[in-house]
């Protein structure tokens, strides 16, 4: 067995724990709840057991590195991120129903990376060549697996002050608007922290690598503007007062952001471009 057909067992668990979190949400079902945090622990392990197996391989084939340098990878690394941290929050707020919007986040990451990315493990250019590839990629993922389910969190806030949804039972079964409104700003404060992490860590390795800290490089600069929305948005939070509704739309936003600095720039020229 491969490191391949580990992560494609894995989709498939992700997909169970998904289908069982909305099922536990519909018929008020603590065994489906229990279950899906089971499944979603073991794919948890099974990601964790791929992405050893995928370096292992690496180093079997002659260019040893950490599997974190293409889409494919880093798509595997933000599935297990993402639910990791979830995990945290349903031990630490018993709010089991979060996960009917983080596990398809969790799917959706490596669903993507199985089916549509190519796999095949390849030499590091010379640039990527250096300690300091784990510690930007690794900040930089904390941070979006915070930001995903900030947003999450945040579609679930809009759902539940909705005047026609907030009638349906299964919307009532959702956390008091506070604690998914605190909920919200902890996940961000959290991502934000990791992203700064991961521009500063991304523009030391910069320098290092090509004599420069800063470029502008389109995945830089993406960055920078993701990491200025997250901080009006922590702005607005502190010094304006802003909660609830307005710092829910502005979460959103920011993952839209996020995606587009881990997917758009991707079809634009640059030094942190994923050809495939």
């Amino acid at each position: 067995m491969d490191s391949s057909t580990v992560f494609s067992i894995t989709t498939f668990v992700y997909g169970f724990a998904c289908i069982l979190y909305v099922v536990f949400w519909i018929f008020k079902s603590s065994v489906s709840g229990k279950i899906a945090t089971s499944a979603l622990i073991s794919g948890s392990l099974l990601n964790i057991a791929g992405i050893g197996m995928r370096w292992s391989e690496s180093y079997k084939l002659g260019f040893g590195h950490a599997p974190l340098s293409n889409l494919f990878e880093s798509l595997t690394f933000f599935s297990l991120t993402i639910a990791l941290l979830y995990l945290f929050i349903e031990f630490k707020y018993k709010k089991k129903v979060l996960g009917v919007f983080a596990s398809p986040m969790v799917f959706l990451s490596i669903a993507y990376a199985s089916l549509g990315v190519n796999s095949k493990i390849a030499p590091l250019m010379p640039a990527l060549k250096s300690n300091w590839l784990i510690a930007h990629v690794f900040t930089c993922f904390l941070g979006y697996a915070a930001f995903a389910i900030a947003c999450g969190i945040s579609m679930m806030y809009l759902i539940k002050i909705s005047d026609t949804l907030n009638k349906i039972s299964i919307v009532k079964q959702l956390p008091d608007i506070k604690i998914l409104d605190d909920l919200t700003y902890k996940m961000i404060v959290f991502g934000f922290f990791f992203l700064t992490l991961g521009i500063i860590t991304g523009a030391v390795w910069a320098n290092s690598a090509w004599g420069r800290y800063w470029g502008w490089d389109p995945k830089e600069t993406w960055s920078l503007i993701t990491w200025f929305i997250y901080a009006t948005l922590l702005h607005a939070r502190l010094m304006k007062g802003w909660a609830g509704k307005q710092i829910a739309y502005l979460s959103i936003f920011g993952f839209t952001a996020v995606l587009f600095t881990y997917f758009g720039v991707n079809y634009l020229s640059g030094l942190h471009s994923y050809s495939k």
